[in-house]
């Protein structure tokens, strides 16, 4: 189905946060947009507030009253609602046109100049970044975001020439469900390859293999840019590829890296020349490197080192991507989307870096049943790195809970000398009887309605 020709669009997992760019776009397209999510969320909120129909109960009568057709209707989907939700069962009897997300990004990016960030950490500080710089530099960029950009307050960039053949689109490329395979960027960049969505891949091998037929999807006469590491995923490519690293002798590296002012200083060797005195915001060596991927594609772009200067400097960074919530001499509350425990690692190695004589505190709601049961060594040796451990129940999203697989099982190999499990609902009072000196609040399941509670609780007149 045209989605120029169609007038409705629907879609199952609106509040999803690429879905929800994708609500927001063809709501500025002058679509009548509506859609099911299964939690009322400040996302929500805000699409419900910007004309956008979003309800909460699964209900086949009210998609009715709506005067959804098979032929006014074009129904969108997200992998995370299962095929046995009441409303995925009617429009597939009824005959709706059903696309899943990654094959509508896909279709709105065909005619334009794509540059697709892929990768298993880092996709959205480096998608952000580079949508960032190419705006700072005068490109006239869209952007589709897997987070909210702070320096835009969203996770969806309209240019201008959008719609028009030649239009500059900056994407992120989900490995989840294979949702990548439907993009054909000119310039890709893979930020890391570490196992995840095992649910999905079963091995790491076959997670490998996706990543490989990415790559390969990259137009003829492209660029792949690609940390080194992931050298196992380039094989057949015939595109030109560059490869980076934090300080390693790669085609493009930072150098000369410092802390002053509580912000990282560095330059980056690109190419034949040097990129000097640039200056970062964003804490931790792992936002340095992602920085190094951004840089790589906007010298690829024909943007000035100037105007990168410029822009790295006025980068605020992505809405939970550790995320000041309190920063007094009293506590620091950051909070952050780390879901992994490659992430969790660099997360909390960050906020040492940052506090090394302070007590941290973490909070780490796991997310997914087959995520905590594939990685449960992995997760224990990251939070190994905090001084306390509190671990609320594992967020299910998606998943049937596994016989054996939870937050206690978790708990048991953390080497931390405090460490607790803890329902979300006793989650504050128990903050509130401990002395915190840092606090972290880590998961992408919803720990993020907790976020407002907290710093409530720790801010003045409480």
């Amino acid at each position: 189905m045209n989605t120029d020709k169609v007038p409705n669009i629907y879609l199952l997992g609106i509040g999803g946060i690429g879905m929800s760019a994708l609500a927001r776009y063809f709501n500025a397209m002058g679509k009548a947009v509506s859609g099911y999510d299964k939690t009322q969320t400040a996302l929500t909120d805000e699409l419900s507030a910007e004309g956008i129909a979003v309800h909460f109960k699964e209900d086949v009568s009210g998609l009715q009253a709506l005067g959804l057709t098979p032929e006014n209707t074009l129904v969108i989907y997200t992998p995370a609602v299962p095929k046995s939700h009441s409303e995925y069962i009617y429009f597939s009897a009824q005959g709706f046109d059903i696309k899943k997300r990654s094959e509508v990004l896909g279709q709105i990016t065909q005619h334009s100049f794509t540059v697709a960030v892929a990768g298993t950490h880092g996709k959205t500080t480096t998608s952000s970044l580079i949508a960032h710089i190419l705006r700072s530099a005068g490109i006239d960029c869209s952007a589709f975001l897997g987070g909210i950009a702070q320096n835009y307050g969203t996770n969806l960039l309209i240019g201008k020439k959008l719609s028009e053949s030649g239009s500059v689109v900056v994407v992120e490329a989900d490995e989840y469900d294979r949702s990548f395979l439907a993009l054909h960027p000119d310039i890709a960049v893979i930020t890391s390859i570490d196992a995840d969505h095992l649910d999905i891949y079963e091995n790491k091998e076959l997670m490998q293999e996706s990543y490989n037929l990415f790559a390969n999807q990259v137009k003829r006469g492209g660029v792949l840019i690609a940390k080194k590491g992931t050298e196992a995923i380039l094989n057949g490519v015939e595109v030109r590829v560059i490869d980076y690293s934090l300080s390693e002798k790669t085609e493009y590296h930072a150098s000369d890296i410092h802390i002053s002012g509580g912000q990282y200083r560095y330059s980056v060797m690109a190419k034949d020349h040097v990129i000097t005195e640039l200056t970062l915001g964003l804490p931790g060596s792992h936002n340095v490197e992602n920085s190094v991927a951004a840089v790589a594609v906007a010298k690829t772009m024909g943007v000035s080192d100037e105007q990168i200067r410029m822009a790295l400097a006025s980068f605020k960074g992505v809405k939970r991507r550790f995320e000041y919530q309190i920063k007094t001499d009293a506590l620091t509350y950051i909070d952050d989307y780390a879901h992994h425990p490659e992430e969790l690692k660099a997360c909390i190695r960050s906020v040492r870096e940052l506090y090394p004589s302070k007590k941290i505190t973490g909070v780490f709601q796991p997310h997914l049943y087959t995520r905590t049961r594939d990685f449960a060594s992995g997760f224990s040796e990251s939070l190994s790195l905090l001084d306390e451990v509190i671990l609320l129940d594992i967020y299910p999203a998606r998943e049937q809970p596994i016989t054996g697989v939870s937050s206690a099982m978790l708990l048991k190999d953390i080497r931390s000398a405090s460490k607790m499990v803890c329902s979300k609902e006793e989650l504050v009072a128990e903050l509130k009887k401990r002395k915190l000196e840092v606090l972290l609040t880590a998961g992408a399941g919803d720990i993020d309605m907790l976020v407002e509670p907290i710093r409530n609780a720790f801010t003045k007149g409480n």
